[in-house]
């Protein structure tokens, strides 16, 4: 994944007709496509394949299963040429390296955090052995909580040869400028993007706001 503003879109959308849309529109803007299971449920895995036509494409499929089951889940998503896959990192060792195989060549991003007021209450006091768990089996980066500037400079000191993706940037509260600020290699946004009457001038302005 080439780096250019550092920022990814996740269209959380349910119709294909506008995520082809609002990809086409910033696809020189941003360096990453975010799909999850709302456009894939929506518009089936080939959104995957069509998407990436234009830009690279993480699958959010947030995969925390068995490691037969995630090997599988992967394998598909690397079939419809996805770039990078995203995989639940407190599923374990065996699980998250199931994905870094499966999907090798390519990026395998572990949640070990996420941005919501619900993660205080089971994640986060886990959040660091997740960390050296998923470390530990391969994964190329980390998702942190955007939401949290100070938990993305814990991660960026404690492993600062990950790659740190942080959503929440936007619509949850979480600050571009900030998130950069603290270790951030990306940020991650969707609503603020998609939802805008004009996307491209959304992505624009946070440009502006972290240079």
């Amino acid at each position: 994944m080439e780096k250019r503003y550092g920022i990814i879109v996740a269209l959380d959308l349910t119709s294909r007709e506008k995520a082809m849309m609002v990809a086409l529109e910033i696809q020189d803007l941003v360096d990453a496509i975010k799909v999850g299971y709302p456009l894939v449920l929506s518009s089936g895995i080939s959104v995957v394949r069509d998407l990436s036509k234009i830009s690279p494409v993480i699958c959010d499929f947030k995969i925390a299963d068995i490691p037969n089951t995630n090997s599988i889940i992967a394998r598909l998503a690397k079939e419809n040429r996805a770039s990078g896959i995203i995989v639940h990192g407190f599923t374990g060792e065996d699980s998250i390296r199931a994905v870094v195989e499966a999907f090798s060549p390519g990026d395998v991003f572990s949640v070990v955090e996420m941005t919501h007021p619900g993660a205080l209450e089971f994640i986060q006091p886990i959040s660091m052995e997740i960390a050296r768990k998923s470390y530990n089996s391969g994964v190329r980066g980390f998702i942190v909580p955007g939401t949290r500037p100070e938990r993305i400079a814990l991660y960026r000191k404690n492993f600062p040869g990950m790659l740190l993706l942080a959503p929440g940037i936007g619509a949850q509260g979480g600050e571009a400028k900030r998130a950069f600020e603290n270790g951030a290699d990306y940020i991650i946004v969707g609503r603020s993007i998609y939802e805008s009457e004009n996307p491209r001038r959304e992505v624009e302005n946070i440009i502006d706001s972290i240079q």
